[in-house]
């Protein structure tokens, strides 16, 4: 299983929580293994911004807390030589295990670029990237996470799972819908089946709709994938990595935590969040949309608690609001499956580069655009 990269949720704080709780879910004889549960993403990071000597990326983001397993790293990229030239510096400076190349992303200032969910349009250049990537890494595995195209007139997901594989990837994921849809609809998991069937020489992974252990157990025996990458389901939830773990290990799903537990989970992160900051209102204020996110479905009293945890600057003035707070509270079962995060109702218009489906390549040997 595999945390997908998500911006201003996926930094080392939330990462290394989600890692903990799923070690100590795992049987003990695997713990003593060194056995890891996963892989924890990164925040996708711009290949040209790391090329450039841009300071903030890579003191930000390129930061692996010591005992935080494998360092793992997501790239977009426009160009080869930029790609090619990033993987080498993060490899021969010895700052990752693993690196994730991302032709998912559908936000315009991405696509508008021809990066992220554009680049599968162009199927030479996504082989150029992907090639770059994997000669610069050399011994270090690149994956590649993908949508199913641009919409459904323009469907590249097997042409592009092929192209990797061809290219040398690791490993293949694809997020089961278009870029036009956002993360609105339901994930198509007949087409994770159908890239599974496609590509045979590497793992494939699915994405999409994931938000109980039970859903994992369901993608892997619907679609046949080799592993699972899981992103909104675990926002507020961290501790689904302990479920599906411990379900993965032959083990029972626990029951959901209460709203003490909650909050021990909550307040815990948040320090880890303040330390890693170094500045404690930046860290609360950042918190703030993954207080929403935990609370989630937990009953709360009535009045203007939301709001006044919104508002708070410092974690005494969280303390005080989550004080009176029932600790035995159960989770209202129907909400964990409501998406979090960004979902239905937040439409943005898919941009591209001006030609750049008209003037799409096309590869004979493989399914072409929109076929």
């Amino acid at each position: 299983m595999v945390l997908a990269p998500m911006a201003g949720v996926t930094n080392p704080p939330f990462r290394s929580l989600c890692r903990d709780l799923a070690r100590d879910a795992i049987r003990p004889e695997a713990a003593e293994n060194d056995a890891e549960p996963g892989i924890y993403v990164g925040e996708m990071v711009s290949a040209r911004a790391l090329c450039h000597g841009d300071r903030r990326t890579w003191q930000e983001f390129v930061a692996f807390p010591p005992d935080c397993g494998v360092r793992s790293l997501q790239l977009y990229a426009t160009d080869a030589a930029d790609c090619g030239e990033a993987v080498r510096r993060l490899v021969d400076g010895g700052h990752v295990d693993h690196i994730d190349l991302n032709f998912g992303c559908p936000m315009p200032k991405i696509t508008r670029q021809g990066g992220g969910a554009a680049v599968p349009a162009r199927p030479t250049v996504l082989a150029a990237i992907i090639g770059a990537a994997v000669r610069g890494a050399g011994t270090i595995p690149v994956t590649v996470k993908f949508r199913l195209g641009l919409d459904r007139e323009h469907l590249t997901h097997l042409a592009t799972g092929r192209i990797a594989a061809e290219e040398g990837a690791a490993a293949v994921a694809l997020h089961a819908r278009t870029a036009d849809q956002l993360y609105d609809g339901a994930a198509d998991w007949d087409a994770i089946a159908e890239l599974r069937a496609a590509v045979t020489t590497v793992p494939v992974l699915g994405n999409g709709d994931l938000w109980e252990a039970d859903d994992v157990l369901r993608m892997l025996e619907h679609t046949g994938v080799d592993g699972v990458v899981i992103g909104r389901g675990c926002l507020g939830r961290p501790w689904l990595f302990a479920e599906v773990a411990a379900r993965l290990a032959g083990g029972t799903t626990p029951a959901p935590p209460t709203l003490g537990a909650v909050i021990g989970i909550l307040r815990a992160h948040l320090d880890d969040l303040v330390a890693w900051r170094g500045d404690e209102v930046r860290a609360v204020r950042e918190f703030r949309k993954h207080m929403s996110w935990y609370l989630k479905g937990y009953p709360l009293p009535g009045g203007d608690l939301r709001r006044d945890l919104a508002a708070c600057d410092d974690r005494a003035g969280i303390d005080a609001l989550l004080a009176d707070l029932d600790p035995e509270a159960q989770v209202d079962p129907n909400v964990l499956r409501l998406p979090r995060g960004k979902g239905p109702g937040r439409r943005v218009r898919l941009v591209l580069p001006e030609g750049h489906v008209d003037t799409a390549e096309r590869r004979s040997d493989l399914a072409p655009v929109g076929g």
